[in-house]
């Protein structure tokens, strides 16, 4: 492996400096650590690629501009109610969000999906900011959630512009056993990684996984993703239509410490380098189907309620009505997570299969 590693870093013009120093050719130094057993990102003509064992941080700082506008978003899905009671609070107790120094702003981006208490009217909101639907190309009647997206989208944007919002927290709860989750979309974003961190250290003893949604050549259409540092808080589990107060109140210490990592930040702290442990997503796992395409099978007790457990060859996945067994035939063990959501039977989806990887920020200032 180590070998393999020597190659990668030779075709990318790196020279190693053992004892764990790798130097680019502009001087700086990259730290290579060897953690175990996650998969970790290297740096390879100045982009990320997978490399499994081996950690790479510029040791450098990263100086970003203050952030200004923060949006807190909730009843993207109109039946996920942590959100939607939080943002609907928030509406008429701002004081108990505000920052001196930057504007949050809370706002229900669902409103007719959160009347009726259904996840969406015409199509999943979380589906459709993609540049197509946000054009106004398309002639006839649209969906509702693509006509919204739209209203949303020239609020809060434009997508991919300088104007959009520096952050946008958006506010989901799963049934899946899954605690408190950050979602995050790009392994480079030193700013949001940073956030991540804070957010996970200021939670503990509470675990806080990190779900890494990447994925090389896809641009997501997320609601959030308008934002130039978007980020998803994902909170159960909760039945649908539901409210516990437990959830909700994890998700209310996720979104305060979100905030005051931001105030800190425009107040001039400055964040150290850091690594992030996270579960990058690499494959969506479908139930068993018989030749109707109907259900063939269902999560195996031992896997129900397992989200971020190991995975390991052999495994039990799925069990029949008859008790026939269905194994983890993979190679490498792997982490699942939102096993058995509700949401996902529609999109065939019986969990997603994760592996571990770890991420390195630049330290962080103004």
């Amino acid at each position: 492996m180590f070998r393999s590693t020597l190659k990668v870093l030779q075709q990318s013009s790196l020279r190693v400096k053992f004892f764990g120093s790798i130097h680019n050719p502009l001087g700086s130094v990259v730290r290579a650590v060897l953690p175990d057993p996650s998969s970790v990102y290297m740096l390879r003509r100045w982009s990320l690629v997978r490399t499994p064992g081996l950690a790479v941080n510029m040791a450098t700082s990263s100086s970003h501009s203050a952030v200004r506008r923060v949006a807190i978003f909730g009843g993207t899905h109109g039946n996920e109610l942590s959100g939607v009671l939080l943002v609907k609070h928030w509406l008429k107790h701002g004081e108990e969000i505000a920052r001196r120094s930057m504007e949050v702003r809370p706002f229900i981006t669902n409103p007719k999906a959160v009347e009726k208490c259904v996840r969406y009217i015409d199509t999943d909101l979380n589906r459709v900011f993609d540049n197509q639907s946000l054009s106004g190309d398309q002639k006839g009647k649209v969906p509702y959630e693509i006509e919204q997206a739209r209203k949303i989208n020239s609020l809060f944007g434009p997508k991919g512009s300088k104007n959009g919002y520096d952050v946008i927290l958006d506010l989901h709860n799963t049934t899946a056993h899954m605690g408190a989750t950050l979602i995050l979309e790009n392994s480079r974003d030193d700013f949001t990684i940073q956030m991540c961190k804070y957010i996970q250290t200021s939670m503990a003893p509470e675990s806080c996984a990190v779900l890494l949604i990447e994925h090389p050549g896809v641009k997501y259409a997320t609601t959030r993703s308008i934002a130039k540092h978007p980020i998803g808080i994902e909170v159960g589990p909760q039945p649908q239509g539901v409210v516990r107060a437990d959830i909700l109140r994890t998700m209310k210490n996720v979104v305060n410490y979100a905030l005051d990592f931001m105030q800190y930040f425009n107040e001039g702290t400055e964040f150290p380098p850091c690594s992030l442990e996270v579960y990058r997503v690499l494959e969506k796992i479908d139930y068993p189907r018989n030749e109707s395409g109907d259900l063939g099978a269902i999560i195996h007790p031992s896997l129900q309620d397992q989200d971020w457990k190991p995975l390991n060859p052999g495994d039990p996945m799925f069990i029949t009505m008859d008790g026939e067994v269905t194994c983890y035939e993979g190679e490498n063990t792997v982490y699942p997570t939102f096993v058995n959501e509700a949401a996902y039977y529609e999109k065939n989806q019986a969990f997603a299969k994760t592996e571990k990887v770890t991420l390195m920020a630049q330290a962080l200032r103004l």
